[in-house]
């Protein structure tokens, strides 16, 4: 992977991970509306001016919120959920940042370390959901799909996941 030019002088640990066949590997679907829905509840909350809308709209990455939260210059307390990370590493810096993945693609990258602690903080300062609260938002599918229900259940399932990641020392990947 060629992100070591990319986090540079950020990082002071090896950037790697077991890629064995024996390796524990873990997944989750949250679903487009799901993800969709985090990611506007994330700018939303650090947009707290703007309205929110009731329902994930089909055009949702053009939302107002989401643009103000990835313009330049803007310092997302949650750049790891809404700056359209679709790889997450195993160790910790805060930066996101541009580079290729394993077949070459140009993706953007962040931090499992960081994008859990985002989410912690996501919650914090939301819902203040207890573990046991978060844990059975994960179970079902929310119904009907109302943008805090869906992004509930997305949380659920990448706060899990983050969890399991950083314990195991395992990149995260954003398959869509």
């Amino acid at each position: 992977m060629r992100c070591w030019k990319a986090l540079g002088e950020r990082i002071d640990v090896p950037l790697d991970w077991d890629e064995s066949e024996a390796a524990p590997w873990f997944t989750h679907r949250p679903g487009w509306d799901g993800f969709g829905s985090l990611v506007l509840w994330a700018a939303y909350a650090e947009n707290p001016s703007l309205r929110m809308p009731a329902v994930l709209a089909e055009d949702w990455d053009d939302d107002i919120a989401l643009a103000r939260s990835t313009a330049d210059g803007f310092r997302s307390r949650y750049s790891h959920l809404v700056r359209n990370v679709e790889l997450w590493l195993p160790i910790s810096f805060e930066i996101t940042f541009e580079g290729q993945d394993v077949a070459g693609r140009r993706v953007v990258m962040g931090s499992v370390t960081t994008l859990r602690r985002q989410l912690a903080d996501l919650n914090a300062a939301t819902w203040k959901a207890p573990a046991a609260d978060i844990a059975a938002w994960g179970r079902v599918p929310p119904e009907p799909r109302t943008v805090e229900g869906c992004a509930r259940y997305a949380f659920a399932l990448l706060f899990d996941l983050s969890r399991r990641a950083d314990a195991e020392h395992l990149p995260m990947k954003l398959d869509h």
